[in-house]
């Protein structure tokens, strides 16, 4: 049997609260099983923690504190996490925004806007002043710098694998100017080229089993896969097996019912020129 491997506690936040966790409940004589009981986790969920695979969520600290005898340490360091993590990014996309950094693979479906992974400055900034009306200029440069700092895992030496399918009422929305439309769709093309990405684009005359609203599917190098549902002011982690498997078919059914991603990359650098070429209309002066 390979020996068990200790986490890097000098990896990242997860890491380090990993390691501790898992130093903790050896000191105190606990199985991972025995941790788990009366909590509303399993053991699984537990392993993956003190690997650095996944945050602590407050009700499993609040439960390891009392457990461990821990006078609230894993709980303080749950809410101070929760702190730094909260920065421009929503409460309920915290979770995933963090799983993201250690996915295998993203898969999205959006049906109404561009995933945040492919936003441009001015779009990520007209989604983030749509949807608070009355927050601050600094308060919107807080979510758009989040948001745009998210891509950065595409420059990493070993990015994960991404593939996104859009409704094709996306690129048709003119949520910008016809000139801030050509750059985001040309921003788009140039990712999917420059990191061997796949978007597909599902007409908008299609009928297909994801009408709803977005989903993301993610898996792990050594940890399940998760699907991530998001609503208007919500979002939910799923992990069940069997209910992770519905939404990985109902995904390969809107992929194949979506356009091929060559015939998809055509329709999107097609778009960005139709709006190029409606800019350079309503610059050019009137002739007289």
């Amino acid at each position: 049997m390979p020996a068990k491997k200790d986490p890097d506690a000098s990896t990242s936040v997860p890491c380090f609260y990993g390691a501790e966790l898992r130093y903790r409940r050896e000191q105190a004589g606990l199985t991972l099983e025995q941790l788990a009981e009366g909590s509303f986790r399993g053991i699984s969920f537990l392993s993956q923690i003190e690997r650095g695979e996944r945050g602590m969520p407050m009700d499993l600290a609040l439960h390891v504190d009392k457990r461990l005898g821990t006078d609230g340490f894993f709980q303080r360091r749950c809410e101070d996490a929760a702190k730094a993590r909260r920065v421009g990014i929503a409460p309920h996309f915290a979770d995933a925004a963090d799983l993201e950094k250690q996915a295998r693979s993203i898969e999205d479906w959006a049906p109404l806007l561009v995933p945040g992974l492919l936003q441009t400055r001015a779009y990520a900034t007209v989604i983030a002043r749509s949807a608070m009306p009355r927050a601050s200029e600094a308060k919107v440069e807080e979510v758009v710098k989040a948001r745009l700092e998210r891509a950065t895992l595409f420059a990493r030496e070993s990015p994960p694998k991404f593939w996104a399918i859009l409704d094709e009422s996306v690129i048709r929305r003119r949520a910008l100017p016809p000139a801030g439309m050509a750059e985001l769709l040309d921003h788009i093309a140039a990712v999917v080229r420059a990191t061997r990405s796949l978007v597909q684009i599902v007409p908008e005359t299609s009928v297909h089993p994801f009408m709803m609203g977005l989903t993301r599917i993610m898996t792990f190098h050594d940890a399940p896969p998760l699907v991530y549902t998001e609503g208007l002011h919500s979002g939910q982690v799923i992990d069940y097996p069997a209910l992770v498997m519905e939404y990985r078919e109902s995904y390969d059914l809107l992929r194949a019912a979506a356009l091929s991603p060559e015939a998809s990359l055509a329709m999107i650098e097609a778009a960005a020129e139709d709006y190029r070429n409606e800019s350079e209309q309503q610059d050019r002066p009137e002739l007289r």
